[in-house]
């Protein structure tokens, strides 16, 4: 998996491409906590994301407890697939998915 970074005006944007699974998730997981104290706000755009795994599932959760006290985490560009896994795993209900 590819994680395409940007950070301006305390909005990190974290542009994801494959697969978030075992073998990924600490990828992403490394790159949130190397994520700078002034970002208040962030968006992971999954557009070129073709699936999350339980792993992958683990690490948005982090990021979501981690963001929401600081302004905000949403998730953009989800395909049919995630959003089926989001779904089925009440992460639709705690994630903001636009």
């Amino acid at each position: 998996m590819l994680i395409e970074k940007t950070i301006e005006n305390g909005k990190a944007v974290f542009a994801l491409d494959g697969r978030l699974d075992t073998l990924t998730s600490p990828d992403l997981d490394e790159a949130l906590e190397a994520l700078p104290e002034e970002a208040n706000e962030l968006v992971m755009d999954f557009s070129k994301l073709t699936y999350v795994s339980s792993a992958g599932l683990r690490v948005l959760l982090r990021a979501h407890k981690k963001m929401m006290p600081k302004g905000g985490f949403k998730i953009c560009g989800v395909n049919d697939t995630i959003q089926e896994i989001f779904d089925v795993t009440g992460f639709s209900e705690i994630l903001t998915i636009e």
